[in-house]
């Protein structure tokens, strides 16, 4: 009998030259950067283009990418019909980003459309739930810029835009996970982008994938004091309940990205001018971990990228429903990137199975069942 990986665990299915995750060291390259390095400098286009064409963009080609994507992010007005059904059903976020997605195919599969279109369709959704009229895109703002104008109406600072985008360069690519595994074995079978990104985006709805940074965020809410942190978390430990924002499958040591994204909540908190709420999360993290240690010894359960996700995108304003669209509208460059790797050397991905269920059995028609 073969053997059998479940999951596909330790089984590797294909090279890449977009990002690599080392959990033993706790460390993430994306495009032959540090995490820490890449995320907190780099605009969200330039780390779209390091990836889609492995090296970063001149002035010029950079210029250039920013107004081909800001020429593509309108939608149709079959789109928003779509999208104001989905509001007056109030699906879940989620779900309308997945049906709207699908609709890029009407205008081809262009991957500019694709990463242009994807925050038009949350920004959109998001105000049609809201019962407000969705905004336009601006051309004169960028990526990140434009996706916090189309959900709020107001222009954001520096400051916010720099948090946004550092979120969205950390978070950008993480190895062959679900979802990128997803758009992968979708276009290795010869079919277009937008179905690939689709798919991806089903894999990334479940919440196995998409991760809890609002239960994470809940957590510390509820703790509401440095001096209850000990005795909630102590008392959720011995319930067996799980620690949001702590452990991970590939991370054996401290999630680098906890750190990228913890320095960027500190710097936007500190220009807010309240950190309550940072210090708050610091003490509940700190205490967190000591008491994981003690109850869970060598279980190596460390803060993951959920943590301070949670904490960075509140303190953007936005709503927990949107942390995993905010997710997506990020991680939709890798998706593509994997896709466009996967095409360029491209077999079929087709995995074996090992069949468990019964043998020699004879028809019986119904009559006789």
């Amino acid at each position: 009998m073969a053997a059998i990986s479940a999951g596909l665990e330790d089984v590797v299915a294909a090279t890449t030259a977009l990002s690599d995750v080392d959990g033993e060291r706790g460390e993430l390259i994306i495009g032959g950067f540090p995490v820490g390095e890449l995320a907190a400098e780099a605009t969200f286009e330039e780390t779209t283009w390091l990836l889609w064409h492995g090296e970063l963009p001149s002035r010029q080609m950079l210029d250039g990418f920013r107004a081909t994507l800001a020429a593509a992010r309108a939608l149709p007005e079959s789109t928003q019909g779509l999208l104001r059904e989905c509001a007056h059903r109030r699906i879940d976020t989620m779900d309308a980003l997945r049906i709207g997605a699908g609709t890029i195919s009407l205008e081809g599969d262009s991957p500019h459309a694709i990463i242009a279109r994807l925050p038009t369709i949350v920004a959109a959704y998001w105000r049609m739930r809201q019962g407000r009229e969705p905004l336009a895109p601006r051309p004169d703002l960028d990526h990140a810029a434009n996706y916090l104008y189309m959900l709020s109406g107001t222009v954001p600072d520096a400051e916010r835009v720099r948090g946004l985008e550092t979120y969205l360069n950390t978070v950008i690519d993480h190895g062959l996970n679900a979802s990128t595994f997803t758009a992968r074995v979708i276009v290795s079978t010869g079919s277009d982008l937008v179905s690939a990104v689709v798919g991806a985006i089903g894999a990334l709805k479940g919440p196995l994938h998409g991760g809890a940074p609002g239960p994470a965020l809940n957590m510390v809410f509820e703790i509401g004091d440095a001096a209850r942190a000990e005795p909630v978390l102590r008392a959720k430990i011995e319930r067996g309940e799980k620690l949001m924002g702590f452990g991970h499958r590939v991370y054996k040591v401290r999630d680098p990205r906890a750190d990228v994204l913890a320095a960027a909540a500190e710097r936007m908190f500190t220009r807010a001018g309240d950190m309550t709420l940072y210090r708050l999360a610091r003490i509940v993290e700190g205490t967190a971990l000591r008491l994981l240690e003690e109850y869970k010894p060598g279980r190596r359960l460390q803060t993951n990228v959920e943590f301070y996700t949670a904490l960075l995108l509140h303190g953007l304003e936005l709503d927990v429903e949107l942390f995993t669209p905010t997710f997506a509208i990020s991680r939709v460059s890798g998706w593509i990137a994997h896709a466009l790797e996967q095409q360029r050397a491209n077999r079929i991905i087709r995995p074996q199975s090992v069949y468990s269920g019964p043998r020699h059995r004879t028809w019986m028609p119904v009559s006789q069942r």
